[in-house]
């Protein structure tokens, strides 16, 4: 399963991150622009956007760009020129030299974790592969908590059945200060009469004798009768199980193979 989702997150960083454009970008607090006018080198300029949202460029003022595309502000501060009288088919071009409105973080088992500009429409994949992919103790399921109106929100995301199913639906387009987790995968336990006594990843729908084969295998002392499973129930007590082959693990399983008398 972790082949799979790292195979996805190397496919994505070979052929690039898609769908980012930087005439998608909203204008936003802290943003820093730089702005030129065609034929008007005098009223070029490199501004950062204010708490309120607004710049003050030459001739014209204070002109307000918060929650404008790149392309709205071009025509925006074009208009006013040609209004004002300062600038006959005024062409402004508006680069974003520096995002710092339209973030989202990405914490956890990834490879790079930080906060990420939105330079464009970015989904839960193209995220996930900014920040380098998920790593090795990564789990193959997401996070995503949003905070819209004073409420907190959780949607958790299933990668290998998003990429079975090949719906993509599920790989939602993020906005501003989305935060993107990837929990540690689950673990279990081996120990007893097994070749490599240790903590292993807990693989879907992994069964004991799979547990036994990561271990690698019995030792020339041990015995597949009468495995046990310590497991803890929902109110933390540890619960001693008898199992066989094929019965599924759950997180934090303890797996103990005993000793053959014979």
């Amino acid at each position: 399963m972790k082949t799979i989702v790292r195979w996805m997150m190397a496919c994505l960083l070979l052929c690039g991150v898609g769908g980012a454009s930087a005439q998608d970008v909203l204008l936003g607090a802290g943003d820093v622009l730089k702005i030129s006018v065609y034929g008007s080198p005098d009223l070029g300029l490199e501004t950062r956007v204010s708490e309120s949202g607004v710049i003050t460029f030459p001739l014209v003022g204070e002109v307000a760009v918060g929650g404008l595309p790149v392309a709205a502000a071009e025509r925006k501060l074009s208009g006013l020129l040609e209004s004002g009288g300062f600038v006959k088919k005024a062409q402004v071009n508006i680069i974003v030299t520096s995002i710092q409105s339209q973030q989202v973080s990405v914490l956890g088992q990834v490879y790079r974790p930080g906060r990420y500009p939105l330079e464009g429409k970015r989904s839960l994949v193209d995220v996930l592969a900014l920040a380098g992919g998920i790593s090795p103790d990564g789990g193959d399921s997401v996070t995503l908590i949003r905070r819209r109106g004073g409420a907190t929100t959780k949607q958790v995301v299933d990668l290998i059945q998003m990429m079975r199913s090949g719906d993509l639906v599920t790989d939602t387009d993020l906005v501003a200060n989305d935060i993107v987790y990837v929990d540690r995968a689950p673990r279990f336990y081996i120990y007893g009469e097994v070749q490599r006594p240790g903590t292993f990843r807990l693989e879907r729908a992994m069964t004991v004798v799979q547990a036994l084969s990561t271990g690698g295998g019995l030792t020339p002392r041990g015995t597949e009768r009468g495995l046990v499973v310590k497991r803890r129930d929902a109110k933390g007590v540890v619960q001693v199980l008898s199992v066989k082959q094929d019965d599924l693990l759950q997180a934090d399983d303890v797996v103990y193979v005993k000793e053959s008398l014979f």
